[in-house]
């Protein structure tokens, strides 16, 4: 293919891109929003106008927040070590996710992270490492562990 063909099919819009590789559109999602009427179906449920291309937005779900105190960041830090740990596959996967998310519904995000400083810093060698041993950091990391003793029991 040429850098011209490639260039062009790029800057194509996405339903143009359907229609020249013949395929038909992704049908519409079942169970969307339920009681939204959508002005600019036509005739087979197929949008028409500026927007016929669009995605449709996903269904509303729940979503809990007092789980929302954890950082994405420190969400999937958490998952890709417990992947580590556990094995690499979808199920795994899953089960890591119900953890982090326990663990986010015993512990507010604060003691988490006082906690996974301390167990970080005990790993190191010498004097400093050993600042972090002493039992008054023994309560936090304690906390953390029966948080993660109850994520491990509910989800694996």
């Amino acid at each position: 293919m040429t850098l011209r063909f490639l260039l062009t099919l790029a800057l194509l819009p996405l339903p143009a891109l359907a229609q020249t590789a013949g395929e038909a559109p992704p049908p519409a999602v079942a169970g969307g929003s339920a009681g939204i009427s959508e002005p600019d179906a036509g005739a087979g449920g197929r949008l028409s106008g500026p927007d016929a291309g669009a995605v449709r937005a996903a269904p509303d779900l729940h979503f809990d927040e007092s789980l929302s105190d954890y950082p994405t960041l420190a969400r999937a830090d958490y998952i890709f070590a417990c992947l580590a740990a556990n094995g690499q596959d979808r199920n795994t996967m899953r089960r890591c996710a119900c953890s982090i998310d326990v663990i986010a519904s015993i512990l507010p995000y604060e003691a988490y992270e006082k906690a996974e400083t301390i167990l970080a810093m005990r790993l190191g060698a010498g004097e400093r490492a050993n600042l972090f041993r002493i039992p008054s950091t023994q309560a936090g990391v304690a906390d953390l562990r029966r948080a993660q003793a109850e994520a491990e029991m509910t989800c694996f």
